[in-house]
C-alpha cells in the first residue's frame, strides 16, 4: 500500500484597486520561484484557516488595509519544490494605506489584466486576474 502524497494548501489575495491588482515582484534571493511577478501568497500554517491565512499574508507582505471576499474565487493545484500544492484565490478590494515590501518582494506595481498576464508565469493566476477584472 502506497502512502498518499502530502499537500500543501496555500492562499493567492488578487488585491484589486481602480481595476488594477496588485503585483508583487519575488526576491530574487527566494529559493522558489525567484524573480517571478505574482500576487501576494503564501502557505496555510498549521491550524489556520484559508481565510485566516489569506489576511496575514496582506499584512504581512504589503500591509495595505484591505476588505476580503471570505468566498473563495477559484482553485487550482500546483506544484512546488516536487510538493504538491491547492492554491484558493480570494478577492481583497484596497481600501487604504500604502504598499509596504516585506523580504520576499523587490518591487510592487498595480497591474491590468493584460499586462499582468504579460508578466506572470503561472497561468491559472493570470486566468484568474483576467476574469476577475472582466
Amino acid at each position: 500500500m502506497s502512502a498518499e502524497p502530502l499537500f500543501v494548501g496555500a492562499v493567492c489575495a488578487l488585491v484589486r484597486r481602480d481595476g488594477r491588482i496588485l503585483s508583487m515582484l519575488r526576491s530574487r534571493t527566494k529559493d522558489a520561484a525567484p524573480g517571478i511577478w505574482e500576487a501576494v501568497s503564501g502557505r496555510v500554517q498549521l491550524g489556520e484557516s484559508p481565510l485566516g491565512a489569506v489576511e496575514r499574508e496582506i499584512a504581512e507582505e504589503c500591509a495595505l488595509q484591505v476588505r476580503i471576499d471570505p468566498r473563495p474565487l477559484s482553485a487550482h493545484q500546483s506544484v512546488r519544490a516536487g510538493i504538491p500544492m491547492l492554491i484558493v484565490y480570494y478577492l481583497a478590494d484596497y481600501v487604504s494605506g500604502e504598499v509596504r515590501l516585506s523580504d520576499e518582494h523587490e518591487a510592487f506595481e498595480w497591474l491590468d489584466a493584460e499586462r499582468f498576464a504579460e508578466r506572470t508565469p503561472i497561468e491559472p493566476l493570470a486566468q484568474a486576474v483576467r476574469e476577475l477584472l472582466r
